[in-house]
């Protein structure tokens, strides 16, 4: 089976429809093959966007990807301070 890639709103609306027909009594094997997932993506799906609004979610994203940028930043200033002691250790 081809893999898709939903989108943080996709899942969001994925979850709540879901969750709507739950309510209405559908069973779970049933909801999972309407909405075209496995039963596994909709636990990890629902643990991480669980009670989550589609701004919050682009807001996670935006804070994931300046925490990825910022752990880049920290690693090569401390390979530069290794770098720095390793010459100053040797007494040029």
């Amino acid at each position: 089976m081809k893999r898709k890639k939903h989108t943080p709103e996709q899942i969001i609306a994925k979850l709540r429809q879901a969750e709507a027909e739950r309510g209405q009594g559908a069973s779970m094997e049933a909801v999972c093959r309407k909405l075209e997932i496995s039963y596994q993506t909709y636990l990890r799906w629902r643990q991480e966007y669980a009670g989550m609004q589609v701004d919050q979610v682009k807001r996670l994203r935006e804070l994931e990807h300046e925490n990825t940028r910022l752990k880049k930043l920290v690693a090569e200033q401390a390979m530069d301070i290794v770098a720095l002691k390793e010459i100053n250790r040797k007494n040029w």
